[in-house]
């Protein structure tokens, strides 16, 4: 490589460099940025009293036993995939980090022993029936406060109910219908 074409690189390279730096210069002339009076981003967080619509408590959930009836179990049985990173299904079957949900309905609520279900599960007691598990399917937090579980809710009633429909029929003598 000859001397002029080194010399053709070298000033390619202050070209680049010089237009760079008369583009920047013009910029700040045209542009000029001031500081804004308030922030664009108002971020409240309430620490006062709960509002009325938290302190009326949970919404109304409509009751499951009418969709009972056209309820499809087979399609109740797709939605576990939802639940199948937390928990198990099969009888006898291992728990995870929710519990084995075989024999689910009209079972106690927090039936397995030796597992360390959270302090809201293991006092509300009572059953598992068609509409408690309507009730904590629709938003578990609302229908247990202190519940670990950490899924926000299903939100069609149909949905529920095919689901349930399902958990009715893993059991070796399942629930009748409501």
């Amino acid at each position: 490589m000859n001397s002029y074409e080194l010399n053709k690189i070298f000033g390619a390279v202050v070209g680049s460099v010089l237009a760079i730096t008369v583009i920047g210069y013009i910029s700040n002339l045209l542009v000029h940025p001031r500081q804004l009076e308030k922030s664009v981003l108002d971020i409240k967080i309430e620490t006062a009293a709960p509002t009325a619509a938290a302190a009326a408590g949970p919404a109304e959930v409509p009751p499951i036993a009418p969709l009972m009836a056209s309820a499809d179990a087979a399609a109740g049985a797709a939605l576990l995939r939802n639940c199948t990173s937390c928990h198990t299904f099969d009888k006898g079957g291992r728990n995870g980090v929710g519990p084995n949900l075989w024999d689910i309905v009209g079972n106690k609520k927090a039936h397995i022993d030796g597992f360390a279900y959270s302090p809201g599960v293991a006092a509300k007691g009572g059953q598992w029936g068609y509409e408690e598990l309507n009730q904590f399917l629709a938003n578990p937090r609302a229908y247990i406060a202190g519940t670990r579980m950490a899924y926000a809710g299903m939100r069609r009633a149909e949905d529920r109910a095919n689901l349930i429909a399902h958990l009715r029929t893993l059991s070796d003598s399942p629930k009748a219908l409501p």
